[in-house]
């Protein structure tokens, strides 16, 4: 079967031809160079307009690469025809298998796209005798061409969050999609401000913002303003996550401050190498954490009392009732203000400031939760840390767009995977 006949199988273009096919001698990589005509009874077609016109003259030849095969790169060889358009002036004709001015094929430009999301963008260079910045250009082409032709009816729930981008404390704004139908990234901006959560309201419409039923976040206060101006139908669901992490912090200060204070007294260092077990949850210890812990449990320290603190806390989970759950938050808070634990109180107290919003997560059924969000955070700082090399934020914006964006790509007469 001649090469041409597989070309014609898989990747045909109406009005246009194979020629001869020419094995190129002396390049570094084999080389295989097929030559593209246009039929004799076809009119080209203005870039500019996209009508038929009259043909001008002919640029140069150009090569435009496509996949390689059986080891060898391959390019298409044309010569552009130029078209007098009574609208746009002189134009190059379009060619169907290339956009714009790139010289890489629409179909190769895919073809990398699609294996820059199973491997690193280097590793994807290195496989296909590319260069990295070939890579980068097919996939912030894939990425713009999803964006444009993305899906955005029917969203009711999303997840909004940050994540640490580069060392100094530079952050990215996540906006996820959370509906049990579908889950994806639909959101990047630059940093964690009122300015850029406002960013993605703007971008998302008034519209589709009324649509929303529910919105999960963290406690950071510039997301807990814009939400409630710009979305204040929707049910606000507080990152249970980081609700427990607030209390873990708070027990890592309590035991720390302790572990100091036994030591200048002089008392024996029974807290030492005990910060997993008053972090960890109980059915997750080892069977030695296990006896460690219940020996620790008889004495009366302040470690002790905000680990059972938080242990009792897990129950405000368990409730149905909104209600009856902040009769309990309401109890708790009461309790650890008397404990006079400082970093214990403080958390009580941002926890009375946050009462209502606490307990729409029982009015949302339980439905929504931080596992979704964090599970994407997960594969976000994945994704950032294969591209560790990056720079610049457009870059990061893009990888994260291809990696978690779940993006629309073109249908094709032929998959080439």
């Amino acid at each position: 079967m001649q090469i041409k006949t597989i070309l014609n199988r898989v990747q045909k273009f109406k009005s246009f031809v194979y020629g001869a096919v020419q094995l190129v001698e002396g390049t570094m990589v084999p080389t295989l160079e097929i030559e593209i005509q246009p039929r004799s009874n076809s009119r080209p077609i203005c870039s500019g307009c996209g009508h038929k016109r009259p043909g001008y003259d002919r640029s140069p030849e150009r090569l435009f690469e496509f996949i390689p095969m059986w080891g060898h790169k391959v390019f298409f060889r044309y010569a552009p025809r130029r078209v007098d358009c009574p609208s746009c002036g002189i134009r190059v004709e379009r060619m169907p298998w290339v956009s714009g001015k790139h010289r890489l094929t629409e179909v190769y430009a895919w073809y990398l796209s699609g294996w820059a999301k199973r491997l690193s963008w280097k590793e994807v260079a290195d496989a296909f005798r590319t260069t990295w910045d070939h890579v980068f250009c097919s996939v912030e082409r894939a990425v713009s061409w999803g964006r444009t032709h993305q899906d955005l009816s029917g969203i009711e729930a999303v997840g909004i969050d940050e994540i640490q981008w580069q060392r100094g404390h530079q952050y990215l704004t996540l906006v996820y999609q959370i509906d049990a139908n579908c889950k994806r990234l639909l959101w990047i901006g630059k940093k964690r401000k009122v300015k850029t959560l406002l960013g993605f309201f703007r971008w998302f419409g008034q519209e589709r913002t009324k649509e929303l039923r529910y919105i999960c976040s963290d406690m950071w206060k510039p997301y807990l303003k814009v939400i409630k101006k710009k979305a204040w139908q929707a049910i606000h669901i507080l990152d249970r996550f980081h609700i427990m992490t607030h209390l873990s912090k708070a027990i890592d200060e309590v035991r720390a401050q302790e572990v100091k204070e036994l030591k200048e007294k002089g008392y024996e260092p029974i807290l030492t190498k005990s910060r997993w077990l008053l972090l960890k949850r109980p059915e997750n210890l080892t069977e030695h954490q296990e006896t460690k812990l219940a020996e620790l449990l008889q004495y009366n320290l302040k470690s002790i009392r905000s680990y059972l603190l938080k242990e009792e806390f897990q129950l405000f989970w368990q409730y149905i009732s909104p209600y009856w759950a902040g009769e309990f938050l309401d109890k708790w808070c009461t309790k650890t203000m008397r404990s006079k634990i400082e970093p214990m109180k403080k958390v009580a107290r941002m926890l009375r400031r946050h009462h209502p919003l606490l307990l729409n997560w029982f009015r949302a059924k339980k439905q929504f939760s931080s596992g979704i969000v964090e599970g994407f955070n997960t594969k976000a700082k994945l994704t950032t840390r294969k591209a560790y090399g990056f720079r610049t934020y457009k870059a990061a914006e893009i990888a994260l767009y291809h990696a978690l964006g779940a993006l629309p790509v073109p249908i094709t007469t032929h998959e080439f995977f």
